[in-house]
């Protein structure tokens, strides 16, 4: 997920994200590996840890808030984020086999901000959505993690939870916003070369 608050406090509640990485390119929209659901991850190893590595370091090299793994074409339900709340407050994780809970009935409350997607740079539009969420999972030693957050944390645990499922934003709006999307889009892509922001 894309267009990040800068804040000094940071929440790392189960440890930081590692920084040894190296960027890799972004994985856009329509490639397959962005539309169906990814794979549980099973192998809490190294290889993760590498993995995760390069995604936080891609997320940062992309200005963005979240990051998973089908964003750099990996088929594995995890996602890295580092991102403020609405009290601003930065709050840094790793889910691996997200489950998000949202509320229901009378606590259940649309915040209809904008939206973009770093797989599909330079573009933003509103998308409902609710105003709180909690995402639980597991972290990059398997042990239970979870997360709940309000404002633009909410929405990113929400938006890279439905990374792991297929599921891009643009599926969440109508067709008339989507239009949007992709005039906004289309006029930013030389900005955003198939390479970035591994450039």
């Amino acid at each position: 997920m894309s267009d990040p608050a800068a804040t000094d406090a940071v929440l790392a509640p189960y440890g930081p994200l590692p920084t040894d990485g190296s960027t890799r390119p972004i994985t856009r929209w329509g490639a397959e590996v962005m539309h169906r659901p990814q794979q549980p991850v099973t192998d809490f190893d190294e290889s993760l840890r590498s993995l995760v590595a390069d995604m936080t370091a891609t997320m940062y090299a992309a200005d963005g808030v979240g990051l998973a793994a089908c964003q750099v074409g990996v088929d594995l339900q995890v996602f890295v984020f580092d991102c403020p709340d609405d009290a601003g407050r930065r709050v840094v994780g790793v889910v691996c086999n997200p489950e998000v809970e949202l509320p229901e009935g009378r606590d259940r409350r649309l915040d209809a901000d904008d939206e973009g997607c770093l797989s599909f740079p330079g573009a933003y539009v509103e998308c409902a959505r609710p105003d709180t969420a909690t995402v639980r999972g597991q972290g990059l030693d398997g042990q239970p993690v979870e997360f709940t957050g309000d404002g633009l944390l909410a929405r990113c645990l929400q938006h890279e939870t439905d990374h792991t499922r297929g599921i891009v934003f643009g599926d969440r709006i109508s067709e008339k916003a989507r239009k949007k999307l992709r005039k906004q889009h289309d006029k930013a892509a030389p900005d955003y070369p198939l390479s970035w922001p591994a450039e």
